[in-house]
């Protein structure tokens, strides 16, 4: 459905321009904003690799198994449903560890990894499991400790501090979070499911 949203966005956007006479105006808008994600891109590249590199860095010094040790008895409380030693809560510890270091490219894979997990622990029912809503209510209010896309593109972009939006960047997805998990917890508790 989203596809047929954008092809009608772009149909009409084009027709407009086409009645209006303002086609070279899409032209140049196009060229202009190809070559930005372009060279949006190639900068990504240099950040995502120095993050990933560091998330590995991280991973071999033993970080992101301290963090997930700080996270599973939160995690073992948020996911009641999920055995405490089952490898879908060590998939979500990853998930959860990344997205809070700010990547999200690095966190999808674990995330893709805990829900195929978690519909084998529902048995592999088309339906979503409780634990399943429940982690992409997370993952889309994705709680960021250092936003390091955003960082990325404030510095691609000239920004003169590109990292003064990380104590806003903190609020604003705990608030998410927070908002994300209380009415995750209303539904629950509304079904029964608690």
């Amino acid at each position: 459905m989203i596809n047929v949203i954008w092809i009608v966005m772009i149909l009409i956007g084009v027709g407009y321009a086409g009645l209006t006479g303002t086609m070279e105006n899409v032209n140049a808008a196009i060229m202009t904003s190809s070559k930005d994600a372009v060279s949006l891109c190639i900068a990504f590249i240099g950040i995502l690799a120095f993050w990933l590199g560091i998330m590995n860095i991280a991973e071999r010094a033993g970080l992101i198994h301290m963090i997930g040790g700080i996270l599973r008895p939160l995690l073992v409380r948020i996911f009641p449903d999920i055995p405490p030693k089952h490898p879908a809560l060590g998939y979500i510890v990853s998930n959860i560890s990344a997205n809070m270091l700010g990547l999200g490219n690095a966190a999808t894979p674990m995330g893709i990894k805990a829900m195929q997990s978690l519909k084998e622990l529902g048995g592999n029912s088309d339906e979503a499991t409780p634990s399943m809503v429940t982690l992409l209510a997370i993952n889309t209010a994705s709680i960021t400790l250092i936003p390091t896309t955003v960082i990325a593109i404030r510095s691609e972009y000239g920004a003169a501090n590109p990292t003064d939006i990380i104590l806003a960047t903190i609020l604003a997805t705990t608030v998410s979070t927070t908002a994300a998990l209380t009415i995750d917890r209303f539904f629950r508790w509304k079904r029964g499911i608690v």
